[in-house]
This record gives structure tokens, C-alpha cells and sequence, in this order.
């Protein structure tokens, strides 16, 4: 499958169950906000050394939130349900508590409910309250600047982790451009995140290593340094027209299988809108022959799926 000049591998990406939650966080003015979920999602690239994946969903108008103000929506998956509720109950109060102006509810009303401001209002040293509104309890803790209100509890719902596509191009500049074009698509996108810096991952990783304590290793099958060197690279195809110079990855998570495939498929049509005269010579994804994961998202068939809407 060729489109605008680019191979489409005939492959898919494999993605696995998570759990997910959104908080919405509000301020004084969206320079704080973002301020606070931008703290509150640091650290949180991958599940294998930070915990978590979050990111940025998206900016809320102040008549989209609960108190009026200007507001951030974020997304946070983990792999379970009680390592989430940690992760969010440790976020929040080290990230959002302490911004200035800045109060924080549930963006999402039904699932299992897990901790948001109920243990947090502890700091208030029982100068703390509660208000219950429309059956939905709220924490006024007392801070410096007034007052820190949250939502006492968020819900945990079922999400899907680790939809991805691979960019291969034929240098450095090539690939980065397209991985932002694609990633600004995406993030047109609601419900879906793409959790590393920029929303791109240089480092793909292969599941095992030669070394035994390593869960992951680089995926040297995508690394143009080791042609060549190494028994399989997917790199070596083609003459020197199809030399490729630089492989970048875009990871994806989202709130079903749904959002996942959407954010992939306009990702790919951003991709491919640059095309072999902007540098792009293929897309591939990874997956580890459906051991992973039971989601699977095949490539043509997205981009397939794309044209006849």
C-alpha cells in the first residue's frame, strides 16, 4: 500500500488494557492551570519507570468547568486501578494543592470511585470543610492564598495503552515534522493522550534484553546506526532513494479502543499529507506478534477506514 509516496506496512499496533481516570484543574487564569497540569503530568512518559502515562487532553473554557474559571483537562493511565489512585492522590497533592489558585474535580462521573481531594484535605490541619452539592461532596481546604476546593472523589474507568506508529524518514528534520504534524492532529482528538515529551519517543523499545534485569531494550531492528550490524533490521529495504535516516515513534493512549484507532488514522493522514517529497518513507507500528495485548489496530485497514468517511 503506497500513499503520497509512503510504504504502509501491512502490520498493527498492539495495545493493552489500562485503567484511567480525568481531572479537571482550574485557575485564576489558564497561565496557572496549565502551570499545575503541566507539573502534574511530568514524569508520567511510560508504566515501566514512571507509574503512570498523563498528559495534556486539552484547555476548558471557563463555561466548560465547574466553578466558571479557565481550566485543563488531563488524563492518567496506569496499569491498575490501585497504582492509578496512587498516582493521582500523589500528583495532585504535590502538583495542583501547591499552584497557586488552582482546584481540581473529577472530569469523569461514572466508574469506580477513587480518592481525589478526600485524603488531601487532611493538610488542612481540620480547619478544613466540606460541601455537598447536587449529591457530589467538595473539600475547602485553607491555603495562603484562600482556598483549595476539590472534588473528593474521581472515577476509574477501563482505557486502552500503547497504540503507536512508527516514522520512518529519510533524516532527522524529515521525521521530527511529520511526528509534529501527526501529534497535532491527534491532539485535535478528545479522549487520547500521547504521553511523551512533544508526544514523541525516540527510544522504541522491544520487549527483553540481553541483560537479565532489563524488562525492555532498544528495538535495534528500527535503529539506522545498526544496519548491518545486527540479524533483522527493518530499515535495509530499498536502495539509496529509500535510505532511512531516522525512525521517531508516537504512543497513544485513550479511553477505548475506539479513541485509540481514531488518533492513529488522523495521525497517519497528517503523516502522509507530508508524504515521500516532505522526507516520510514509511509507516510501521509495533507489536510483539499479539502476545502483548488484545487490542490490534492494522494499518491499512485504519487508513482504509479513513477514506470512506
Amino acid at each position: 500500500m503506497i500513499v503520497n509516496g509512503v510504504a504502509i506496512d501491512d502490520g498493527f499496533a498492539e495495545a493493552f488494557p489500562m485503567k484511567a481516570t480525568r481531572i479537571v484543574i482550574t485557575a485564576h487564569n489558564p497561565v496557572w492551570a496549565r502551570h499545575a497540569a503541566v507539573s502534574a503530568t511530568g514524569f508520567a512518559t511510560s508504566v515501566i519507570a514512571c507509574g503512570c502515562e498523563a498528559g495534556i487532553e486539552r484547555e476548558l473554557a471557563p463555561e466548560e468547568t465547574p466553578d466558571g474559571r479557565p481550566g485543563i483537562a488531563v488524563l492518567i493511565f496506569s496499569m491498575s486501578g490501585k497504582e492509578l489512585a496512587k498516582q493521582i492522590e500523589r500528583r495532585v497533592g504535590q502538583c495542583v494543592l501547591t499552584c497557586p489558585t488552582t482546584a481540581v474535580f473529577a472530569g469523569i462521573a461514572e466508574g469506580e470511585a477513587v480518592a481525589l481531594g478526600k485524603n488531601l484535605r487532611f493538610f488542612g490541619d481540620g480547619w478544613q470543610t466540606s460541601k455537598v452539592i447536587a449529591g457530589v461532596r467538595y473539600w475547602r481546604v485553607p491555603v495562603m492564598d484562600g482556598e483549595f476546593v476539590a472534588q473528593e472523589t474521581t472515577a476509574v474507568v477501563k482505557a486502552v495503552g500503547g497504540g503507536n506508529l512508527l516514522l520512518l524518514a529519510r533524516d532527522t528534520d524529515a521525521a521530527l515534522a511529520v511526528a509534529e504534524a501527526a501529534v497535532a492532529a491527534m491532539k485535535q482528538l478528545p479522549n487520547v493522550i500521547m504521553p511523551f515529551p512533544g508526544g514523541v519517543v525516540r527510544s522504541g523499545s522491544k520487549v527483553g534484553s540481553k541483560y537479565p534485569a532489563l524488562s525492555a531494550s532498544t528495538n535495534d531492528a528500527f535503529c539506522p546506526t545498526l544496519v548491518g550490524l545486527v540479524a533483522h533490521s527493518e530499515l535495509a529495504r530499498g536502495g539509496p532513494a529509500q535510505q532511512i535516516g531516522c525512525v521517531m515513534e508516537i504512543v497513544i493512549d485513550g479511553l477505548t479502543e475506539a479513541d485509540v484507532g481514531a488518533a492513529m488514522r488522523v495521525g497517519m493522514e497528517a503523516a502522509v499529507a507530508i508524504g515521500q517529497p516532505g522526507g516520510l518513507l514509511r509507516i510501521s507500528a509495533g507489536n510483539y506478534g499479539g502476545k502483548l495485548g488484545p487490542f490490534h489496530f492494522h494499518l491499512r485497514r485504519l487508513l482504509a477506514a479513513g477514506d470512506d468517511q
